[in-house]
């Protein structure tokens, strides 16, 4: 017994007696078998959590199963209304004042960006944290690195216009798995150019797994089932890690928070940034606008008068198939997991609104060990639940909530499984989403394309949801090549961050592909001696 005695039987038995006026002293069924090192390991873990608390939150959680709240939500729901939205493509003439208004924002140091971070690749079928992901491109740049990259290239843009030096801070919160990997890639690639200082990590919480009974689930006799908390579990991280108290330290006022998987992502997005300090914001989200009733994707519209997100999974198929006048979904606000707040709306969710915040509960299967026998269970159905917040709980507390659309095609393409499976949302798809775009960027700049005989591949105007995104007027602001494959066509983020300054680089000139223009100038990477 001497590691108990290192620990202090006194100790150990405080710890026991509070496990066991929870209900939760179960855990340490098997303490008599770990040794030394295992015991210090799951004391520490006990030690920092609150049981009471745990309880609680598998009490509130069950409740009503979500059931009472989704009861006739159908009936309840309205669509966002057009005073509310702003659109990238309907209000065109008015993107030039607010990506203006943007710009100043950050050209003051006044603005933000939070990654949620906290997701490993496991789908993707890769053993370290997804930001690291390589999908392919032929710079071979991580989804970090273009992000990175295009925070560089916005802080010189701002500088440019206003003349003023400025930085945008990087907020980077992890989980519990990712945190050291994460750090030491950054470490690795000299934060990508950025100033060290102006990148910081934290972590998110964790949550142990439970039973249907509510009981503590262990993954090892001296270890606990342990998932984080969502990444609505954003506020109370916030607030435990000091991260409001840095942002006030450092003058921000506008926090973008997105998260990591989309190749397409616009970090500190001026447009939107401006839109929403336009419109006098205190949250908003931006979205892209949903074609299909049965496409996998929150919507953003109100229930009872309240702004928040509705799961595809919760509303009946008739409601996801209204469609407006216009021919539009009625409910087309596809959620992307991309926001704005103001650091002082983001002050009092910290400190008021978060422990109003109900957890979601997902029923997983979850390995765990079986308490009377000590084997390790690899359960075929849900034997148990993970809790967890999402980031747009807090769109509820909003004063002033606005909604930013904007095209998919420009700024959405997430990277949630490997290439072998179901052919969506992988690296193929993120690859091609990206050289897609960075193609458009060449041809509107003047720009053209040959194929390997020379001739010029024809540009046609680009079809956005089905309807030509480009009146006879602007057509040669959306343009693609009659052509279905993707052409192989990277630009960097630190030359163009969202298809500006190309002109000088293609116009009127002829490319063959695959074509990459970086900081050191036009790369023609021609195969077969040509």
């Amino acid at each position: 017994m001497e590691a108990a005695v290192a620990l202090g039987d006194a100790a150990v038995a405080e710890l026991r007696e509070r496990l066991a006026a929870g209900g939760q002293d179960h855990v340490l069924r098997f303490w008599p078998e770990l040794d030394g090192a295992a015991r210090r390991a799951l004391a520490a873990e006990l030690c920092h959590m609150d049981v009471a608390e745990i309880n609680r939150f598998f009490r509130r959680a069950r409740g009503d199963g979500g059931g009472a709240a989704a009861a006739g939500l159908d009936a309840r729901m309205e669509p966002v209304p057009r005073d509310v939205l702003g659109s990238a493509s309907r209000d065109r003439g008015l993107v030039p004042r607010w990506e203006s208004r943007g710009l100043a924002e950050i050209a003051g140091s006044r603005v933000a960006v939070l990654l949620l971070a906290g997701g490993q690749g496991t789908r993707l079928g890769v053993p370290y944290p997804k930001g690291m992901c390589d999908v392919g491109l032929p710079s071979r740049k991580t989804l970090f690195h273009l992000q990175a990259q295009r925070l560089r290239r916005l802080q010189q843009l701002a500088e440019e216009q206003h003349g003023t030096p400025c930085h945008i801070p990087w907020y980077i919160m992890t989980s519990g798995r990712t945190m050291e990997s994460t750090k030491e890639f950054f470490q690795k690639h000299r934060y990508f150019g950025l100033k060290k200082e102006n990148v910081i990590f934290f972590q998110q919480g964790m949550l142990p797994a439970l039973g249907f009974d509510g009981k503590i689930l262990l993954e090892e006799k001296g270890k606990i089932a342990m998932a984080p908390d969502g990444n609505g579990g954003l506020y109370r991280a916030l607030g435990s890690h000091g991260i409001m108290d840095d942002m006030e330290r450092r003058g921000v006022q506008s926090v973008h928070v997105y998260c990591v998987d989309n190749i397409l992502v616009k970090v500190a997005d001026p447009r939107f940034i401006g839109f929403c300090l336009e419109k006098g914001a205190d949250c908003g989200a931006k979205v892209v606008e949903k074609t299909n009733p049965t496409e996998p994707v929150g919507v953003v519209c109100r229930v009872d008068g309240v702004y928040q997100v509705v799961e595809y999974s919760e509303i009946s198929l008739a409601t996801a198939q209204k469609r407006g006048p216009d021919g539009r979904l009625l409910f087309n606000a596809g959620n992307i997991a991309n926001h704005y707040f103001t650091t002082a709306f983001l002050k009092d969710v910290v400190n008021t609104y978060e422990p109003q915040l109900q957890h979601h509960v997902a029923e997983k299967k979850i390995p765990h060990v079986d308490i009377t026998t000590g084997q390790l269970i690899q359960p075929e159905k849900p034997n148990g639940i993970k809790m967890e917040k999402f980031v747009f709980d807090i769109f509820q507390f909003s004063k002033k909530f606005v909604v930013y659309e904007v095209l998919r095609e420009d700024e959405f393409s997430p990277l949630k499984n490997a290439d072998s499976q179901n052919g969506k949302d992988n690296p193929t798809t993120a690859r091609h989403a990206l050289m897609s775009l960075h193609h458009c960027w060449v041809l509107n700049a003047g720009g053209h394309f040959v194929d390997e005989n020379g001739t010029r591949i024809p540009a046609i105007p680009r079809v956005t949801n089905g309807r030509s995104a480009a009146s006879p007027a602007d057509v040669n602001d959306n343009l693609k090549d009659a052509n279905d494959l993707p052409i192989q066509c990277e630009i960097s983020p630190l030359v163009s961050y969202g298809g500006e300054g190309l002109e000088t680089y293609v116009k009127d000139r002829e490319f063959r592909t695959p074509l990459i223009i970086d900081e050191d100038g036009i790369h023609e990477l021609v195969k077969n001696g040509m």
